[in-house]
């Protein structure tokens, strides 16, 4: 039997406190402002001497800025603070095949400025001096200094590693497997980086933005050309171990294609992947008068009614609910949201995905679709860069 072992955990110091009420403080002014020193304290429970002292640590890392609330009518003198996003910045990218999405954000999150550039051919390496360049695009577009962009966030289409942050399983950029994108970001932007799987840089999205904010728990998927999952927990994103929380396709049993030679090779697994080439592989039996068949096809005719439509969208209803079902059934989230070019087609597909898992499951998930769509990366790209910049303004401050 082993006996876990305790961690020492390092003992509170005044300063560990006093960056704690500052988180605190920081949270609350985001959340009311504008605020007075006294709904502070009665919000907090710090007293008002603490809540001062933290007021001025706030003034003087630029985080706050001392205001008005003209809309309470006399307010006897009492000063109010509301938070100053422009303190500095923070630049979002979604890298894809071929486009490179770039946002500048501020402290709050909202986007400030947006560019997309055309990387149609780029590889992994190629990506970093587009970025480079499109960061300063967005900040000289959005009139601030280069310098003041703090943080980067870099969303990319493969499984981050959360020790080396190589990116592995990435089959949409060429050379971006194996690639190490942490260190080359870093290095090129002269920014602290961050890179990110990009579904679950959707998910943050749709948690501080979009449909996933009215769930403590959810999972987004994402069924296009491929399909991807991030999951949130307890208001958390859910990385696992190696960054590869969210890979639902090894949750079924591969299949193999016989190429001779006695060497068979993986293939799509076309019975239960609900990806564009797999469903479309069904639909080709199902809609054999078709000569070009494309899912934005498929869909167009099930909304005319057509039943052999009709009948594919219900294949690909089965199994959008599988993977839902294979997650729901090991962290029971609240919520399941789709997204993605055919997860976003909610008149067709809630309904039946929402049928399937109450069929299967005990406690059934609600199921809709993204808010966001094709911005939801972007979105959670942002947001996540803006709390890391807040993040590093208060580890310079107190040293």
């Amino acid at each position: 039997m082993n006996t876990p072992t305790a961690k020492p955990f390092a003992p509170a110091t005044s300063a560990t406190v006093r960056e704690l009420n500052l988180r605190t403080v920081w949270g609350v002014i985001g959340a009311s402002a504008p605020i007075s020193r006294a709904e502070i304290s009665r919000a907090t429970g710090i007293s008002k001497p603490t809540v001062s002292a933290v007021l001025e640590d706030l003034l003087q890392i630029g985080l706050v800025v001392e205001t008005t609330d003209a809309s309470r009518g006399f307010t006897y003198g009492a000063v109010f603070f509301k938070p100053r996003p422009e303190a500095a910045y923070a630049v979002a990218f979604d890298i894809g095949a071929r486009h490179l999405r770039g946002a500048l954000a501020g402290l709050d999150g909202a986007e400030v400025v947006r560019r997309d550039a055309d990387v149609d051919g780029l590889d992994a390496p190629g990506m970093v001096p587009a970025a480079v360049e499109l960061a300063g695009e967005l900040a000289d577009a959005a009139g601030v200094p280069r310098e003041s962009v703090r943080h980067a966030v870099i969303g990319v289409p493969g499984v981050v590693d959360r020790h080396d942050g190589r990116v592995w399983q990435a089959a949409n950029v060429g050379g971006m497997e194996g690639f190490a994108a942490q260190e080359q970001f870093s290095a090129a932007l002269r920014v602290p980086v961050t890179v990110e799987n990009d579904i679950n840089l959707a998910a943050h999205g749709e948690y501080a933005h979009g449909s996933g904010g009215s769930a403590d728990s959810f999972l987004f998927l994402s069924i296009g050309t491929g399909v991807g999952a991030g999951l949130v927990l307890g208001g958390n994103l859910h990385r696992g171990f190696k960054g590869a929380a969210g890979e639902l396709d090894s949750a079924f049993e591969p299949e193999y294609t016989d190429v001779g030679g006695g060497e068979p090779e993986l293939s799509v697994p076309v019975r239960s992947d609900p990806c564009a080439a797999a469903i479309l592989r069904y639909a080709a039996e199902k809609l054999s008068g078709e000569a070009e068949l494309t899912m934005e096809r498929v869909f167009e005719l099930a909304r005319a009614g057509d039943a052999a439509a009709l009948d594919v969208v219900g294949e690909e209803a089965r199994r959008i609910a599988n993977y839902a079902a294979v997650a729901s059934a090991v962290v029971d989230m609240e919520l399941v949201v789709l997204g993605g070019g055919i997860g976003l087609n909610g008149d067709l597909l809630l309904a039946p995905v929402a049928e399937q898992l109450a069929a299967r499951l005990r406690y059934p998930p609600r199921v809709e679709t993204s808010t966001l769509g094709n911005g939801a990366v972007l979105a959670g790209a942002a947001a996540l860069g803006a709390s890391l910049t807040v993040e590093q303004l208060i580890r310079e401050y107190f040293g």
